[in-house]
């Protein structure tokens, strides 16, 4: 038995991985789970429906609840002609400190949205342990008229606990495509202790940072009774490019963070796909 053949059971006993692969399809008016197929410690609630059988909501559930060395995971959700879903978390993500030998833990999110299709993928958010080796992507690829609404909020160290960001490292993509041509791409390299986590050209010191995505176009007015209306919350910046609708955040505070998105969400929904808001149950736990 050599080293080499120990080390490598020995990752594969301490790390896990996991993918969740899913199809909603539109059948007669009602959007339904046609296709789930799950690998690991990655599965789904059954649908939820508070709004009716037009937009089921889905609860993605991770239990060991955080990403160690050697840890991926792997969502593949594809929305069929005129479906619709709801995707959300029913806590924070986390990114745990990684091993001495410096192994990636990953989250990889990957999401098709046919013609006349909605997507909505509102998840908890990331908090990425200092002397963590981070990798957490999106890509969204829409066809056709396809809407998508989604949040990417990031939490750098634990503040609360008196911890920083000292070590470490995220890379963080978020991608939106319409038609195999690019509406959005942002890369983040974050590492622990740069000058640009201080920086007022960085982060100016703070820890959580967020982008909220929308397909919405607003009109000059529109989108100027909007900031208006957000103009007490500094931490907060809005524009639009590309048919997309672009928040982004940078404070201190991932619930309020998350608050201010949802906010977001709620007056802009019936904009983005002609629902009215209706929160996830789970959000009010």
């Amino acid at each position: 038995m050599t080293a080499a053949w120990y080390l490598e059971q020995l990752d594969s006993a301490v790390s896990w991985q996991a993918g969740l692969d899913m199809g909603i399809v539109n059948r007669a008016g009602r959007s339904v789970i046609d296709r789930l197929a799950h690998r690991g410690p990655l599965r789904v609630q059954r649908p939820l429906h508070p709004e009716g059988p037009q937009c089921p909501h889905v609860y993605i559930l991770h239990p060991p609840g955080g990403l160690v060395s050697g840890d991926t995971l792997r969502l593949n959700t594809d929305v069929g002609e005129g479906a619709s879903v709801l995707l959300t978390t029913p806590s924070s993500g986390k990114c745990y400190r990684a091993r001495e030998n410096g192994t990636l833990q990953q989250q990889l999110n990957r999401f098709t949205v046919a013609a006349g299709g909605s997507l909505e993928y509102l998840p908890q958010d990331t908090i990425a342990y200092e002397g963590c080796n981070a990798r957490l992507t999106t890509r969204v690829d829409l066809l056709g008229d396809a809407r998508v609404c989604l949040w990417d909020l990031l939490c750098l160290g634990r503040p609360a606990a008196g911890e920083g960001f000292t070590a470490g490292r995220v890379d963080q993509q978020l991608d939106i495509w319409r038609a195999g041509r690019p509406l959005y791409i942002e890369h983040n390299r974050f590492d622990g202790g740069d000058p640009l986590l201080s920086a007022r050209w960085g982060l100016g010191g703070c820890s959580v940072s967020g982008t909220w995505l929308g397909t919405l176009t607003l009109d000059r007015t529109e989108l100027d009774a909007l900031r208006e209306d957000c103009a007490a919350i500094p931490q907060l910046a809005l524009t639009q490019r590309h048919g997309l609708l672009i928040g982004r955040y940078l404070g201190d505070s991932a619930e309020h963070a998350r608050l201010t998105f949802m906010r977001l969400w709620q007056q802009l929904r019936p904009r983005i796909n002609g629902r009215p808001a209706c929160a996830p149950r789970i959000w009010n736990t």
